[in-house]
C-alpha cells in the first residue's frame, strides 16, 4: 500500500540530523537517469556522492550507491535494522518506502557523503523524500501522466504535486521540453518562491555548453537523453558554485560517455538463459511517455530491415494497457504476454493478467503472433527467441519485468 505525507518520516529521522547536502530530482521519466549522470559526474570530480533512487533493480539495497558502487548488504541490513526497531518501538507505523528512505539517509550519515542524489519516489510534495532540508538544487524533469490515482488526473495537478520539491531559496533546474501546461504550472510555482531558475532546452542555441554540444555530436543519443544530460550538467554546475566552486562541470562532461543506466534502452545479451547471440533491445517504459520514447528507438533502430519486432511484454495492475501497447507494437509484429513475479519490499506492486494483456494486444490491426505465458518469464523470453530467429525482439512494459529478467541472467552467469 502507498501511503503518502511527510509525518511519520519525520517522526522516524527526527533523532537523526542529517549530515550531507543534497540534489532532490522529481518528476515522471528522466529523474533516475539524471540522478545516475549526477552521480557518475560528481564522483569523477572526486566528490563523495550517495545515490538513492527507486525502485530498486535486483536487489532491495542495489538502489542506494556510494561513489557509483551498490552499498554493501551488511551494512544495508545492519542500518535497516535499526530504522525498523525504531519504526516499532515508536510506534510510528512507517511505510515501507519511508522505511526505505530512512535507511538510504542513515547510511549516507554512515558513510560520511557530502552530496547525496536522491531521486523523488512519487510525486514530491509528501514523498518521503520532501523530508530533505539542505538541498542544493532541485531538478524537475519530464513530466507526463502517471499515478492519476495519488496525484491527480490533469498535468496540472500532477505538475504542482511534483513541484511540491521546490523550496524558498533554493535554485532549481527545470526540463523546458515539457508541454506548455506543465511549464507554465510550475513557472507560476518559481514565481510564487521567488527562486533562481534554470530552464534547460538542448534545441536551444544556449540550451546547453559547448563541451556538452560537442558529446551530442560525438554520441549517438535520443532527444530525451539530451534534455536529461542538460538537466545534469545545470544542476551540477549550481552544486558546484556552493560547495566546490573550484571544480569546473565542463571539464566533467565527458566522463558522461561512460554512464550506464541498466534498464533503459538496454542492448544486452541474453546468453546463457536462452540460446540468442544477438543483442535484444531491454527497457522498462511502464506509462505513455516512456514508451512513446521506447516506440521512437524501435522505429529509428530496430525497423530499419523491414522485420517485425518480437516482443515480451508485461505490466503493472492498473496500466492502461491499450495506451501503453498499442502505439508501439505494430501489424505483423509476435507478442508474448507474461508477469513478473513478487517485487521485494513492495507487496502492493502486482502485475497485471497475462491473459488480459494478450487479449488487449489481440485488438491490434493485423498483429501476429500473439502468446499468453502467465507468470512464466523464461517461457515467454524462449517463445520470443525463436520467433525471431535472430531478428529484432524487445522486453519491455515494466521496470519490475526488467529486474527479473536481469537477475535470471545473473543467476545462470554464477
Amino acid at each position: 500500500m502507498i501511503e503518502l505525507g511527510l509525518s511519520r518520516i519525520s517522526h522516524l529521522l527526527q533523532q537523526t540530523p542529517l549530515t550531507w547536502k543534497a540534489i532532490h530530482i522529481a518528476g515522471t521519466n528522466g529523474k533516475g537517469s539524471i540522478s545516475a549522470y549526477l552521480s557518475h559526474l560528481l564522483t569523477s570530480g572526486g566528490v563523495r556522492c550517495g545515490r538513492f533512487t527507486s525502485p530498486h533493480l535486483i536487489d532491495r539495497w542495489d538502489c542506494i550507491t556510494i561513489g557509483e558502487r551498490v552499498v554493501q548488504e551488511s551494512l544495508f541490513r545492519q542500518i535497516e535494522a535499526r530504522v525498523k526497531l525504531r519504526d516499532q518501538t515508536l510506534g510510528i507505523g512507517a511505510s515501507e518506502f519511508e522505511l526505505l528512505t530512512a535507511t538510504a539517509f542513515e547510511i549516507f550519515n554512515h558513510e560520511q557523503v557530502d552530496i547525496g542524489v536522491v531521486e523523488v519516489g512519487m510525486g514530491g510534495r509528501l514523498d518521503a523524500t520532501n523530508i530533505l532540508n539542505n538541498v542544493l538544487v532541485s531538478v524537475i524533469a519530464k513530466i507526463g501522466l502517471d499515478h492519476q490515482s495519488l496525484l491527480g488526473d490533469s498535468l496540472e495537478e500532477i505538475t504542482r504535486e511534483k513541484a511540491g520539491i521546490l523550496k524558498r531559496s533554493v535554485p532549481c533546474v527545470i526540463d523546458g521540453t515539457n508541454s506548455p501546461p506543465v511549464l507554465k504550472t510550475l513557472e507560476d510555482r518559481i514565481k510564487e518562491l521567488d527562486l533562481v531558475v534554470t530552464r534547460t532546452n538542448p534545441d536551444l542555441p544556449d540550451g546547453h555548453s559547448s563541451s556538452l554540444g560537442r558529446l551530442f555530436r560525438q554520441l549517438d543519443l535520443q532527444p530525451h537523453q539530451q534534455a536529461n544530460m542538460c538537466c545534469a550538467i545545470s544542476a551540477l554546475k549550481v552544486a558546484l558554485a556552493k560547495v566546490r566552486p573550484e571544480l569546473e562541470a565542463d571539464t566533467l562532461v565527458p566522463q558522461l560517455r561512460h554512464v550506464e543506466w541498466p534498464g533503459r534502452l538496454q542492448n544486452i545479451v541474453l546468453e546463457p538463459l536462452v540460446g540468442r547471440t544477438e543483442p535484444i533491445l531491454l527497457d522498462g517504459a511502464h506509462n505513455n511517455q516512456s514508451a512513446e520514447v521506447l516506440g521512437q528507438y524501435v522505429e529509428s533502430k530496430l525497423r530499419t530491415q523491414g522485420k517485425p519486432v518480437n516482443w515480451v511484454v508485461a505490466a503493472s495492475r492498473g496500466k492502461d494497457l491499450a495506451t501503453l501497447f498499442h502505439p508501439i507494437i505494430k501489424p505483423g509484429d509476435n507478442v508474448a504476454t507474461t508477469a513478473f513475479g513478487p517485487v521485494d519490499g513492495m507487496p502492493w506492486v502486482k502485475a497485471n493478467d497475462s491473459q488480459e494483456l494478450a487479449s488487449s494486444i489481440q485488438c491490434i490491426p493485423g498483429i501476429g503472433k500473439v502468446a499468453s505465458f502467465d507468470g512464466d518469464v523464461s517461457a515467454a523470453i524462449n517463445w520470443a527467441c525463436i520467433e525471431a530467429n535472430g531478428g529484432p525482439m524487445v522486453i519491455a512494459g515494466s521496470l519490475y519485468l526488467v529486474s527479473d529478467v536481469l537477475r535470471r541472467l545473473r543467476e545462470v552467469r554464477k
